[in-house]
């Protein structure tokens, strides 16, 4: 890499940054404080480099979260203290969910921390260290700059480990530390973001036996989950499902693990809650290739997985399993690349290529019909299209986008398994920064609740702030809390939420270029998916979705009466 640095040194704000830089990380999401301010100048040293300055800091977690589920890496910038703590929560779910994003901390200086000074931001005890610990658990590692000679190499391994393992990593970053030099010559050596290599005789002994496995199967499938999106392994997964014939699904996380238009996708298995189709033919399936799971209670329909066979093998992005069999170490993506080269050669003469369940066929109605969720998610299939990024919030949302059928190159988003309500609109933001910086015309469609949208608003701000008109926000009015009623509390008022103008919030916002639309009709949806104009990403869009109260998915209402029986159970 050739030097662009003119000066022999650099400060280690920007460093920092030119790090990100690098690995095309070229928005930075958080707030300022006090303690970070003089790191933010740094941002502006960068070329192409922008700070997005979210609404508040749990938005500003959500926003890198959607931001890193498009680049593969995020950076989200607090203070000290109060701006930390309120991203944990954002930062939890990036790290239950598999999602690479550098914390940053401006935390105050050295000479302050030595002197226990009773700092504001602090619990006034001289502890400086607290909340470093707090967010230990919930980080792949952390580093607290104290050194300025070791400084660069902490960061190079804290970048490392975010992008390699998907996972959260603090920084904790002195106030007076900013602005010290470092060589700029270390920034010539890119980051080693590569995998470490396999061990080869365990690796060897994976590939064998899961080989064999393949050799005995007549009913084998392929299941793509979660990680297989997170850890990088969407084309290690076409290339088994090409190189085997086998029909592949996806769990509801691992939905756009696989082309939804790949002749042998299958469709979307959720235990009992799956179609009648996809249910039989995943749980007579003889040998299973479980690809990147993540098997929590609805991501499986409440842990209702009934599979007639052993014979599942589990890749995982740090180890395999083989039947009751574990291989710590062995990592899914060069294990996958490894079985690729061979497995034609090892398929069961007797395997015959089954049909896949056949799509459901659009629902038809009324033109003055009410509209049902049963309605949007069976038409909104066709008005998606190749590249778009769907967000989809906890709640209806979820579970009616497994209904739906995803165009190729399309990416979905949603938070499944840690479902912090309102995550979405944030995550929103970040996809479509992402989207910004990489092709504009791709579209980013957000469907939330309208009480999930009480909780993050207002980062439609940061939306319009930024011009991000290839944006659809979709608001499904069913008039409060459905998910909770539909779990518990069917009439009770703590599911009730105060009814919003939603078709004013981009005025209020100062939207420059926005459409607002209202749709209550199947007549009025066709009529809205058809319009070429509507299809343009040309402007931030509001639609709000009018549903009645108890209206949801089919599959949510079962959720939720599976749910209901798991809390009370003794």
């Amino acid at each position: 890499m050739v030097s662009t640095y003119p000066e022999s040194e650099v400060t280690l704000g920007r460093y920092l940054f030119e790090r990100l830089h690098q690995l095309k990380v070229d928005t930075i999401f958080g707030l300022p404080g006090d303690f970070n301010l003089s790191l933010l100048d740094k941002v502006y040293e960068v070329p192409d480099m922008r700070w997005a300055g979210n609404a508040n800091e749990l938005n500003a977690a959500y926003a890198a979260d959607g931001y890193s589920r498009i680049k593969g890496l995020s950076c989200l910038v607090t203070t000290f203290g109060v701006g930390e703590l309120s991203a944990l929560n954002g930062v939890g779910g990036a790290y239950a969910e598999h999602v690479g994003l550098l914390h940053v901390v401006g935390v105050p200086s050295i000479s302050s921390q030595a002197k226990q000074l009773l700092l504001h931001h602090t619990l006034g005890n001289g502890d400086f260290t607290v909340f470093h610990r707090m967010s230990n658990s919930i980080s792949q590692t952390t580093a607290f700059l104290s050194d300025i000679s070791i400084a660069p190499g902490q960061i190079d391994r804290c970048i490392r480990e975010a992008y390699v393992h998907q996972r959260p990593v603090y920084v904790g970053l002195p106030a007076n530390m900013v602005d010290l030099k470092v060589p700029s010559s270390l920034l010539e050596t890119p980051i080693d973001l590569k995998l470490k290599q396999n061990d080869p005789e365990a690796q060897e002994e994976v590939v064998e036996t899961v080989s064999k496995l393949v050799s005995q199967a007549t009913n084998p499938i392929i299941l793509v989950d979660a990680c297989a999106l997170r850890h990088n392994c969407k084309e290690e997964v076409k290339q088994l499902v090409d190189a085997t014939n086998f029909q592949v699904f996806t769990t509801p996380m691992g939905k756009s693990g696989i082309s939804e238009s790949h002749p042998r996708f299958g469709g979307v298995y959720v235990g009992t809650m799956s179609s009648p189709q996809v249910k039989k033919a995943v749980e007579n399936a003889d040998l299973i290739l479980s690809v990147g799971s993540l098997l929590s209670d609805f991501n499986t329909g409440s842990f209702s997985y009934s599979y007639k066979t052993k014979n599942v093998v589990e890749f995982h992005s740090d180890y395999m399993k083989i039947r009751q069999a574990t291989f710590p170490g062995v990592q899914m993506k060069e294990a996958l690349q490894q079985l690729i080269k061979r497995v034609s050669s090892y398929i069961n003469p007797s395997y015959i290529p089954t049909r896949v369940p056949k799509r459901k066929q659009p629902l038809k109605a009324p033109s003055e019909a009410p509209l049902t969720q049963e309605y949007l998610w069976s038409k909104v299939s066709g008005w998606f299209r190749e590249g778009d990024i769907i967000v989809t919030e906890t709640g209806t949302s979820a579970f009616g986008i497994i209904q739906s059928h995803f165009p190729s190159n399309t990416i979905g988003i949603s938070q499944v398994l840690w479902g912090s309500i309102g995550f979405t609109v944030g995550a929103t933001v970040g996809a479509a920064m992402a989207a910004q910086e990489i092709d504009p015309s791709r579209r980013v469609i957000l469907f939330v609740g309208d009480g999930s949208l009480q909780l993050t608003v207002q980062e439609i701000s940061t939306l319009c702030k930024w011009d991000c008109n290839n944006t659809y926000l979709y608001v499904l009015n069913n008039d409060g809390y459905t998910i909770e009623r539909l779990i518990h509390g069917k009439s009770a008022s703590y599911n009730d939420i105060q009814p919003w103008n939603h078709l004013s919030l981009l005025r209020l916002f100062n939207a420059k270029k926005y459409q607002n639309v209202r749709v209550s009709t199947a007549g009025e949806l066709d009529s809205l998916f058809s319009d070429k104009k509507f299809a343009s990403p040309d402007r931030i869009r509001m639609i709000e979705v009018m549903l009645s109260r108890l209206d949801a998915p089919a599959n949510l209402v079962a959720q939720a009466k599976l749910s209901e029986r798991v809390n009370l159970e003794n």
